[in-house]
């Protein structure tokens, strides 16, 4: 039997063109064990990926700040000290860095992210002073309670399964990506990973992106029909 898995969407489901790949979604689809899309993206995301991918709606947003599985929809976290840190940002000059309608985070509930581009000094410094965490996905920097983290949520949606987080294979390619790694029982890093992700994971894959997920999966899958 294949083992559960718990899968980042960019950087690690995508393209190097940061395009959703479709040629995964036969293998997700054909998955016999549970899969769970966890991401830095907004709620809606992941929920709309799995109905593209025809999957069950098990998904990890905001890196871990919402988690549904099952019907079960639980939040993580402090959205009232995200708001009250992000108006004190921009109060001291600081912009969130996108450009008309924002729909980076028009959708999001529990975090704020705030572009690469941004004075991250000051970030930094805001969340210090609202005892909040600063985490980059390499697409955006993540103003988030310390204590929300894809980790953590897959703990909890583990047990919602019937399963051990222990049991799930976990890949990625962030820092926001290593307290997964540390609660999977295997984790592969795809080869754009930044640093922080290698270090975590058991693994690191020959190829990036889309391409060094699906030779892991494939591997996993190799391996549970011959019974290792």
């Amino acid at each position: 039997m294949v083992p559960p898995l718990a899968l980042d969407i960019d950087g690690t489901l995508t393209t190097p063109e940061g395009t959703i790949a479709p040629r995964a979604f036969p293998l997700l689809a054909a998955w016999e064990a549970p899969v769970v899309l966890a991401t830095g993206k907004a709620f809606p995301y992941p929920v709309a990926l799995c109905q593209f991918v025809g999957i069950p709606e098990r998904a990890i947003a905001e890196n871990g700040g919402v988690a549904l599985v099952d019907g079960h929809l639980d939040y993580a976290g402090d959205p009232e000290r995200v708001d009250a840190a992000v108006e004190a940002f921009e109060e001291r000059g600081g912009d969130l860095g996108w450009d008309g309608v924002d729909t980076v985070n028009r959708w999001r509930e529990t975090e704020v992210a705030v572009s690469p581009t941004a004075d991250e000094e000051l970030l930094r410094d805001i969340a210090a002073e609202f005892d909040l965490a600063v985490v980059d996905s390499g697409y955006a920097y993540h103003l988030k309670s310390p204590d929300a983290s894809k980790g953590a949520a897959l703990t909890d949606v583990a047990e919602t399964l019937g399963h051990d987080p222990g049991e799930f294979v976990a890949v990625g390619d962030s820092e926001n990506d290593a307290s997964t790694f540390a609660v999977a029982g295997e984790s592969y890093a795809v080869a754009n990973a930044d640093e922080t992700a290698k270090r975590a994971a058991d693994r690191v894959l020959d190829r990036g992106y889309v391409d060094g997920t699906l030779d892991a999966l494939r591997a996993i899958r190799d391996r549970a029909k011959n019974g290792e």
